[in-house]
Parts: structure tokens; sequence; C-alpha cells
């Protein structure tokens, strides 16, 4: 069921069902004060990247670079990986801990943060993805800042640091709800791996009382400007906000120091106190042994001659083509360019892309809906001085029945810096005199921001473009447009972000309509009718090819999704290596040589 019948029904600022702040306070503060407390012993013996990066004032030990082992092509090593981003770094770490030989193929630079990043907007937009794509559908989705990244690190490297959890409801919302998809495995899988991955960027937050209530390895951070109007309006009209929870330092882990408030985790943190697979993983994956070859692109995954197994993936580096031999293939690209590599991809058995019998490859793609409102305060907010989402709710996040819409929303603070801040405003048709005036106006305004849960929908798909890249290679066409049930949502969180800042004494309110986030189209199910990988991410089609990305998920919940996404390879990286790593291949015969064509 995808969408809804028409109703005009307001938005109400008051959530449904009881207020899911009424826990007991004496639990969340015992659960908080022994996961603070906790010894950092564990984590280290899994993940020692917080203890590898340096401790002299640079940010990346350039040492663990020199020192990288290297592969030939022509070695077979146990997995290659394509893309290092959130799904690919923690699956090349976790392996290389098993003993696996890992080679991770990044179409982006290795950051060096200390030369590479910058406090300033304009300067870093070489941190995202900007080849070339194409945009279709009714609602076209723009590509950039907020949904796709370049480099080791992927788009990680300049996100806000939210990182909240799934819902349990997020896996069953067919069953429930009657819209979107039931996944092959429930919350309760996947809640180990969140605990883990939690205490390995390290999260910050107050004690969580949505989903599956629960406390964070952290103490929350100080409360901005734009935090302290949010809290005021949300207490104002009796809605529960929370501080966190955010991947970012608030306390010293490792050499790795507390967060300084400097406004520009955006653009790449200068301090490393906000997570990203640069810092937290990557570094442990180095010094076990893997292989991160930067500036290369992948092309195509090769198959044996019967199209029954992967046997390595072909990539460009330097303007050489070349091909490296692997037991198994991992590709990580995110939802854009994971399923334009499969269709890139097409052999004889599978002439309409790779895994693609079922022609579901690019199918079911999602973004989020992401408005934006801000208000105005005499006071000054100065929001650029806090993380940016610093507090938030999730309050309207599941399905109410008395709504005219299925599934949620949640909502949190923003914080545009000055060049987004003007895109926000020239969007309302504010230009020459009347933008100068706003402009000067900057710190007095708050902003929140919402992430709408909009449906999975066959239509919303990746397809080969007719148009190349300067490799040669069709680029992706990605087409969107909403449901019903979508544009509702998205109204409704209008709606309530309006009123809160209006609760807050704003005297002027302002909206802009967006989407964040990617994930989506290889969607992970039951059998291979319904989807393109199974529950421990093996794709159906071909048992040594895994997707390891966000473009597994069947549906997106309205919550970020790097700790998600990171938790199912985390769970999927822990199956792959309890299994027998010699049994993912038949025996190489002089028919079957890897790369081979028909």
């Amino acid at each position: 069921m995808n969408d809804q019948p028409n109703s005009s029904t307001p938005a109400s600022p008051s959530p449904a069902g009881p207020d899911p702040g009424r826990h007991s306070t004496l639990r969340a503060a015992r659960d908080t004060l022994r996961l603070t407390t906790r010894s950092q012993r564990g984590v280290r013996r899994r993940n020692e990247s917080a203890w590898l990066l340096p401790n002299d004032g640079t940010r990346f030990d350039q040492q663990l670079i020199r020192d990288m082992r290297h592969f030939d092509d022509s070695d077979e090593v146990d997995l290659v990986i394509v893309g290092c981003g959130a799904g690919g770094s923690v699956l090349a770490q976790r392996m290389a801990r098993h003993g696996w030989t890992v080679v991770v193929l990044e179409a982006g630079p290795f950051w060096n943060p200390d030369a590479d990043w910058v406090s300033d907007e304009a300067g870093s937009r070489h941190l995202y993805w900007t080849e070339p794509r194409v945009i279709s559908g009714a609602d076209p989705v723009p590509m950039g800042s907020n949904n796709s990244g370049r480099g080791v690190g992927g788009s990680m490297v300049h996100y806000a640091g939210y990182t909240p959890r799934f819902h349990p409801s997020d896996f069953t919302t067919l069953t429930q709800d009657g819209v979107g998809a039931d996944w092959p495995i429930d919350y309760q899988d996947l809640k180990p791996s969140y605990e883990r991955l939690e205490q390995e960027l390290p999260v910050a937050g107050q004690y969580w009382p949505w989903g599956d209530p629960h406390a964070y390895p952290y103490a929350p951070h100080p409360v901005g400007g734009n935090g302290e109007i949010f809290l005021r309006g949300a207490a104002a009209l009796g809605v529960e906000a929370r501080v966190g929870p955010v991947a970012i330092m608030n306390g010293r882990f490792g050499n790795r120091p507390h967060c300084v408030y400097r406004g520009f985790c955006l653009q790449g943190c200068k301090v490393n106190a906000k997570a990203s697979p640069l810092i937290t993983h990557v570094p442990d994956a180095l010094a076990h042994g893997v292989e991160i070859r930067a500036d290369t692109m992948a092309t195509r995954v090769e198959t044996d001659r019967q199209g029954r197994l992967a046997t390595g993936v072909r990539y460009m580096r330097g303007g050489r083509e070349s091909f490296q031999r692997a037991r198994n293939v991992a590709v990580a690209g995110y939802s854009i360019e994971t399923p334009r590599l499969l269709l890139n991809s097409a052999n004889p058995r599978f002439p309409e892309g790779l895994c693609n019998d079922h022609d579901l490859v690019g199918r079911y793609l999602m973004v989020q809906g992401a408005p934006q409102t801000a208000g105005r305060f005499t006071e000054e907010i100065r929001a650029y001085k806090a993380p940016p989402p610093e507090v938030s709710t999730e309050a309207f996040y599941e399905t109410d029945p008395g709504k005219p819409y299925r599934r949620g929303f949640s909502i949190q603070t923003v914080s545009p810096l000055p060049i987004t801040w003007a895109e926000h405003v020239a969007a309302q048709g504010h230009w020459g005199r009347d933008l100068r005036r706003y402009m000067d106006d900057y710190i007095h305004w708050a902003t929140l921001g919402a992430l709408c849960e909009l449906l999975p929908q066959p239509g919303n798909r990746v397809t080969l473009a007719g148009e190349h890249d300067r490799y040669g290679l069709p680029v992706a066409d990605f087409s969107y447009t909403q449901c019903d049930n979508d544009r509702r949502l998205v109204k409704a969180a209008t709606g309530v972000m309006e009123d809160l800042l209006h609760a807050a004494g704003a005297s002027e309110v302002m909206t802009i309509d967006r989407y964040a986030h990617l994930v989506g189209g290889c969607r992970m199910a039951h059998d291979p009718q319904h989807g393109v990988v199974d529950a421990d991410l093996r794709t159906f089609a071909i048992p040594n090819l895994l997707i390891t990305d966000g473009s597994v998920m069947p549906t997106q919940g309205s919550a970020n999704p790097a700790l998600t996404i990171m938790a199912l390879v985390d769970r999927a990286a822990a199956r792959l290596a309890g299994g027998a790593r010699g049994g993912l291949r038949a025996p190489e015969t002089a028919t079957d040589a890897p790369g081979a064509r028909a």
C-alpha cells in the first residue's frame, strides 16, 4: 500500500499515544551511568582506530598509509570492496580482524584532514560526489552535499553526526501499517550491532525514550541557542524532546579530543571530534593489512563464464584499466552508484544487469523528505555554535491512526551556515537588498529540520542514462516521484515545526522544501522475487557477491541512516566470518578463469 485517501485534516502539534518520556528516571540514570563509566578496553580490543590516530595535533597518521599493505591485481584476495564509506569501511575493518585479505577500491581521494579540509562552505565542495547524473520524475531529487560523498570516509565525512537507531516498528511497516515492506530481520537482530557501533563512534546523548529505550556511552553536549529555542517551543506544546544523539565527542576517546563547537561539522571535522569512517574504522583496517586504493573507479563486477560466481572487479586508475581478482566481492557504493555498477556489469546470464533477473536492481530507491523551517527571534541565536543536530524529538515517528497518512517524522535542530542560509532565503524569493537584509539578520534565526519517512515505490529507481561519464560508462538516471502519503507527511511535519517556533516566540517563520539521504535500490528480502540480497546481505543470484551499503534497506524510517548501515554490515561481517571462507568458491578451472567473458 503506497497511498492514503485524500484528506484536509490539519497537522496537530500533539503526538499520538502515551508520552514515551514517562520512563523510569531511575532506570535512565542507572543505564546512563553504567555506559558512561564503562572501560574503553573492550572497544580497543576490537577496534583500535581511536588510539592509532596521532596525539601531536595532526589528524591522521600518514605513516599508516605509507606502510599500507599492497596486493597485485593477480593476487586472488579474499575480498574486494567497492567503496570506503559507512558500509565498506566497517566491512573491511571487521574482515581484516578475522584474518581476511582485503582490497578496497575508492573512487575519491584518501583525505588528509590537515591539508584537505577547510572551515569554509565554498571551499568544501570537493567533499561531495559531483560526477554527472541525470535526475527525472515528477519530483526530481537534486544530487550533492546532503545525499552523496566521495573519498575515503564517504558521505559521513560531511554528515552532521546525527546517529539515531531505527525503531522496532521500522522492520514491519507492511504488516503493522499496511505500507512499505517488511525486513527479513527484526530490530533484535541489529540491537547488539547498534550497541557496538555506538561505543566505537562513540555516540553522545540523553537517555533515549523512543523505539527501544536506551542510554548512550557519552553524556549529551551543552545546549546552544538553536537547541534552547527547540526546547522552549517543545515545552510550551507538551512535546517531549531530547539532547542528542550525535556521534561527536563529549570528552576524550583514545587520541580523539572533545568537540570545540566550531560549527563546521558539515565541512569535515578538523579536530577529529565527529565520527567518520576515516577515523573510526579505517586506521584499524590499515593496521590489520587492508589495502585502500584511492582515486580508483570501479567499472564492472566480473563473474565466471557461467555467471555463477563473482571473480573480481575491473577498475580505472590513472587512466589505466586493471582487474583485481578476489574470492568474494562486496559493493558498497551507496544507492546511486551501487545499482549503476550492477547495471553496467551485464553479461550473458544477466543481460539486464548483474543480479537483475527479477528487475529489482535500482528499484524502490528512497529519499527522506527534509523540509527546514526557520524562525526569527529578537535575541541572538547564533545557531552555528553547537553540533547542528543538537536537540531532537521522535514523538511523531510512529503511525498515528487519527492522521490521514501512515508512518511519521522526526524533528531536529539544524544550523545552516551563511551560504546555505542564503540559499534558504533566496528559495523564498528574496533577492537583492531584501536578501542582504536577511543575511545581516542571520544570527537571529533558529532553524529546525524534519526527516519524513517517504514510502518505497517501484517506479522510484535508478536506470542507465544515454549520457556517459569520463570513463565512457553510462551514468545513472534517478527518477523520483512522491505519492500522496509522502506529500501529506511533509505538510504535517512542516506544520509542527512552524508551531514549535511560534510557541518559542518566533515573529516570522519560513520553510524550504528539500530532500536528504538516499537508501534502497538493492533491497533485502526473504526471497529473490522481492529483493536483491538476503538477510546476510548476500545477493540471491551470486552467493559470493554482497551488497553492504544503504541500498539494501527496504524502508528508511524517520532516522538518519548512517548508524543502521554500519550495524547491518557489522552483523553481516560476523556471519560472513563464521562461514567457511574456502567454501564460497568452487575450485578454479581453465574454463572458469577469473574475469573471463563468454
